[in-house]
């Protein structure tokens, strides 16, 4: 009789060990796709900050280019003031 016994526990731990590995299945299942709509959601933001990024440096570019031609203007109106100046210190 208690060979009988020993045969029947042996299913029911089988059926838990069974239960568990479904459970760790499921859960693993679950991680894999939060992770993976995280990694979509990261994926986009990137795409999001590259095309602002793009944006910036183009703005960046033609400030630059603006500073340049402000400064040879600066420049030149400098060098009319002096002329002026000196141009009124030969006068006096």
């Amino acid at each position: 009789m208690s060979t009988l016994t020993l045969h029947e526990a042996e299913p029911a731990v089988e059926s838990d060990d069974f239960t568990a590995l479904e459970d760790r299945i499921r859960r693993t299942v679950e991680l894999v796709k939060h992770e993976r709509a995280a990694r979509a959601e990261a994926d986009r933001n990137a795409a999001r900050l590259q095309s602002l990024l793009d944006a910036q440096s183009s703005l960046l570019e033609q400030a630059k280019e603006q500073l340049k031609t402000l400064e040879r203007e600066r420049e030149q109106v400098r060098q009319r003031v002096e002329r002026l100046l000196k141009q009124i210190d030969e006068i006096a």
